[in-house]
């Protein structure tokens, strides 16, 4: 996916001055070396006195940030919106909150493509140096070794909004997939919870894998695959209805593990560049890992960043399972499982990589200068911005509902209804965007539409990404927000609602250069599971 570079005024002009006041002093010393210097009859000095140049200079940067501040302060705004609706509000249509979102998305939103290209570079060199030496040490669990080993396949997979360029803010938390290598004597038989009718809401996006005997043409029976399998059931499989499944709970603790083991190898070679420490996630959440810059490093991207260390293990066609499972919603209780399912076994599945196809696709389809990721970026801004002045607990459930992930999806299913970004999406039509977006978001909380998983069930887009495996075309359809109650649903609208009409307000408030200190933190900070890609 191609990056489009704009101009950044928060760098340019400092960087002119630098410039501009370095060719004056280059000048003058340039003439000072001179063998013979030209004065003028009366003794003055004929050349312009270099304080006076930076004065100039130093003044001129002055104004124009003046000036910019002012413009951006005392905008008119129309409030003309007789004979609308309450919620179309037909003033945000005329160019003075095109103005506001633009300036608010150069200032505050938008990501220096430089800044996040080093900071992408800097994790994939790190993680590649962990993942190599999790290859290398191979299982820390003696009774797991050889054929029968859980191990590092080698590789590891950059998912989430920094690798799809909607990221906003601050290239400083990553997720990253790394995928397992399961034995050859196993084989898994994944299956979805979606169509169990028994099963509550916060459940119906998880998945199931049994253990099955791999297809051997050397006709081994079931029982004697069972007796060679045993080490490995017994320690990453628990029994559900006298079947073994793969324990997410075991597999995650073993990852953990093996994670802590790999970084004490590498630890050393990598205190040149940076300093690592790994955070471990529990039974709850997978680790972290820490990335500090060094003391020494005098690089110009010095972010600390976390890294999001997921483990995965291939379905097929790039579709993962993921441990634990990310949820969408409140985890439900444990005894609104059926059947005997234990909430160990659970298993959530990542589609980022079919995602990444889909916006692909899109893109080529797009007009140039479409505005929808531009959009998305400002949808989960106007988010930030709604959390401002409410209780941690309120403020926890307002991320909750609205993730963002579920906010990518409102994006993808209005696009895909179109059809591409077509006529509509050019970054005039900015706002009028932005407001269907809201609108159509506004609709599936209140239950007038429903937001179903773009990849998951026969409805998913499996046409423009590419074929799926069979257990994902043949799951359920998955409702993004059937596990929040009307109630929380309602209440979120409301907020939603009273964001957007004071939006004008509160660029105007927060949108100056010191935003970014008072701004809450984002989402995928706050909330557990993966914020990015959790189903």
């Amino acid at each position: 996916m191609s990056v489009q570079y704009t101009l950044n005024l928060r760098v340019f002009w400092p960087l002119v001055t630098g410039l501009c006041t370095a060719l004056v002093c280059l000048y003058h010393v340039l003439r000072g070396d001179g063998a013979a210097r030209t004065e003028s009859p009366d003794g003055a000095d004929g050349g312009f006195p270099l304080l006076k140049v930076a004065i100039l200079l130093l003044l001129g940067y002055v104004l124009l940030r003046c000036r910019h501040a002012v413009r951006q302060r005392f905008l008119p705004v129309s409030s003309r919106v007789v004979g609308q609706s309450a919620f179309s509000a037909r003033h945000f249509s005329e160019p003075g909150l095109t103005i506001l979102l633009e300036s608010y998305y150069e200032h505050e939103v938008r990501l220096s493509p430089h800044v996040l290209g080093h900071s992408k570079a800097h994790v994939s060199r790190i993680v590649g140096e962990l993942v190599r030496a999790g290859c290398i040490r191979g299982s820390p669990f003696p009774i797991s070794r050889g054929a029968l080993a859980l191990a590092f396949r080698g590789d590891f997979i950059q998912v989430g909004s920094a690798y799809e360029q909607h990221k906003i803010r601050r290239p400083d938390s990553f997720d990253v997939l790394v995928p397992l290598r399961l034995p050859p004597l196993v084989a898994l038989e994944p299956r979805s919870l979606g169509a169990e009718p028994a099963l509550a809401p916060a459940f119906r996006s998880c998945f199931v894998c049994a253990l099955k005997a791999p297809p051997s043409p050397s006709g081994t029976s079931g029982s004697h695959w069972l007796r060679n399998c045993k080490p490995f059931a017994d320690s990453f499989c628990v029994d559900v209805r006298g079947q073994h499944h793969l324990s997410a709970t075991l597999v995650l603790r073993w990852f953990q593990s093996h994670l802590q083991r790999s970084l004490a190898t590498v630890r050393y070679k990598l205190e040149e560049c940076c300093r690592v420490s790994l955070t471990p996630g529990g039974l709850e959440q997978p680790p972290i890992l820490h990335i500090l810059p060094c003391r020494t490093d005098y690089g110009c991207c010095r972010l600390s960043m976390a890294v999001r260390l997921i483990p995965a293990v291939h379905l097929g066609d790039s579709i993962f399972l993921v441990a634990p499972p990310p949820p969408p919603s409140p985890i439900g209780s444990l005894s609104e499982l059926p059947g005997g399912l234990r909430s160990e076994v659970l298993w959530g599945v990542n589609t980022a990589r079919q995602e990444q196809k889909l916006l692909g696709w899109l893109q080529e389809r797009a007009t140039p200068g479409a505005c929808y990721l531009k959009c998305l970026q400002l949808l989960k801004a106007l988010r930030d911005l709604g959390a401002r002045g409410l209780d941690p607990m309120a403020a926890t459930q307002w991320g909750l509902v609205l993730s963002s992930y579920v906010l990518k999806t409102v994006l993808l299913t209005v696009l895909l209804r179109e059809g591409s970004p077509g006529q509509g999406w050019e970054e005039a039509h900015l706002s009028e965007r932005l407001e269907k977006l809201v609108q159509f978001l506004k609709a599936c909380l209140l239950g007038r539409q429903t937001l179903f998983h773009c990849i998951l069930g026969p409805g998913g887009a499996a046409s423009e990404v590419g074929p799926l495996p069979k257990v994902l075309r043949e799951a359920a359809p998955v409702d993004l927000l059937a596990a929040f109650d009307m109630h929380a649903r309602e209440l979120a609208a409301a907020r939603l609602l009273s964001t957007w009409r004071s939006l004008p307000q509160l660029l105007r408030a927060y949108g100056g250069p010191r935003y970014l200190t008072r701004c809450p933190p984002p989402w995928s900070q706050r909330t557990q599971g993966f914020p990015e890609h959790e189903p």
